[in-house]
């Protein structure tokens, strides 16, 4: 198994993200029609059809470089808050991996807590909202937590899926606290937030993405 994710690493992992949130973005836009717009499926596929492309037209072969034009190319995506926010994870996680031309887990972890870094820059959601926080900040502390036990990035990446899937699920007992969904109020209650899921997905799909090139 790889110790380190260099730039192919990379792409299989970003590619896999947008395989699996675009399968899935039917049930995104469900979650969202019974507690938000109803819109955030459509706008997390365009917002992978963009980060599809950007990876597409990257020759540099530098992980921050890839990184930083899929950030910027979701943020172009528009989209409410989603491109935004998910842009400026991907640039985020561009920064961390900064003058590394691989990964290994620690830098892996690294990457992530600067992507959360600057989400939590751009929103005001702590964890308990019900929004995508909920899923992103137990992601990356399962990723961390998997790095400082030795294990592999692609066993650390697996961890970070299971943590932020399960953390989605949770969302479904939350009431809203943030954004148009507060309106809601006890009406959000029994659906997930549609973000949270969002994360769940791209963090499997980075997981999924990375084991699918073998060892």
């Amino acid at each position: 198994m790889a110790e380190t994710i260099g730039y192919d690493e990379m792409v299989r992992m970003l590619r896999g993200a947008a395989e699996k949130v675009t399968t899935e973005h039917q049930t995104l836009s469900k979650f969202d029609a019974a507690i938000g717009d109803g819109d955030h499926g459509t706008a997390m596929r365009r917002a992978m059809a963009c980060l599809a492309k950007a990876v597409a037209e990257n020759r540099s072969r530098d992980l921050a470089s890839v990184l930083n034009d899929v950030g910027w190319a979701i943020l172009s995506a528009g989209g409410g808050s989603t491109g935004p926010l998910f842009g400026t994870f991907f640039m985020g996680m561009g920064e961390g991996a900064a003058d590394h031309a691989t990964l290994d887990a620690p830098a892996l972890a690294d990457a992530f807590e600067a992507a959360l870094a600057a989400v939590r820059k751009q929103t005001k959601a702590e964890p308990g909202d019900k929004t995508m926080i909920d899923a992103l900040v137990p992601a990356v502390e399962g990723l961390r937590a998997a790095a400082d036990e030795g294990l592999s990035p692609a066993e650390a990446l697996h961890r970070a899926a299971d943590a932020a899937e399960r953390a989605a699920a949770s969302t479904k007992d939350m009431q809203a606290r943030f954004g148009k969904a507060k309106n809601l109020g006890r009406r959000t209650l029994g659906t997930p937030d549609p973000g949270a899921t969002s994360v769940g997905l791209i963090f499997r799909g980075f997981a999924d993405g990375l084991a699918s090139g073998g060892n």
